[in-house]
C-alpha cells in the first residue's frame, strides 16, 4: 500500500543504529503534522543510511510531501504498524498555498517604512 502525505515536519527523533544478520542498519523516526481541518501528527520512519541522510536535508517546520508504505505485523499476539517513508519531496511555496498551507511572511511581504502614512484617515 503506497500513500502520499503532505505535512510539516514537527520533529525528528534520534537516529537508531544496529547490526542484524544482514549487516549494519540505521533508522530514524520523524513526526509530521498534517494541515487539515483537524490536524494530525503521524510518526513515520526511514530505513537505511542513504534515507537517513536524505531526511537530514530537511528542517523542522518545513512542508514536505512524503510517499509512504504502511504495513502491520504481528508479534506475540500484538500488532505493530510501520509507516515507512520511501520518498520525500520539498513542497514549493505556490504548491503549499494551493494545498492549504500558508508559509510565514517574509520581509518583502511587509510594506517598507517610507515615512508616509497610507491610511485613508
Amino acid at each position: 500500500m503506497a500513500l502520499e502525505i503532505i505535512g510539516k515536519i514537527h520533529s525528528k527523533l534520534s537516529v537508531q543504529n544496529g547490526v542484524s544478520a544482514r549487516g549494519n542498519w540505521s533508522k530514524q523516526e520523524f513526526i509530521v503534522e498534517t494541515q487539515e481541518q483537524y490536524p494530525r501528527k503521524v510518526c513515520m520512519n526511514v530505513w537505511g543510511a542513504d534515507k537517513v541522510e536524505e531526511l537530514g536535508r530537511y528542517n523542522e517546520g518545513e512542508v514536505i510531501k512524503i510517499s509512504v508504505n504502511i504495513e502491520s505485523r504481528e508479534f506475540n499476539n500484538r500488532w505493530y504498524t510501520d509507516v515507512r517513508a520511501w520518498k520525500i519531496e520539498r513542497m514549493e511555496s505556490q504548491q503549499t498555498q494551493q494545498e492549504g498551507f500558508t508559509p510565514p511572511p517574509t520581509m518583502p511581504d511587509f510594506p517598507s517604512d517610507s515615512g508616509e502614512d497610507d491610511l485613508p484617515f
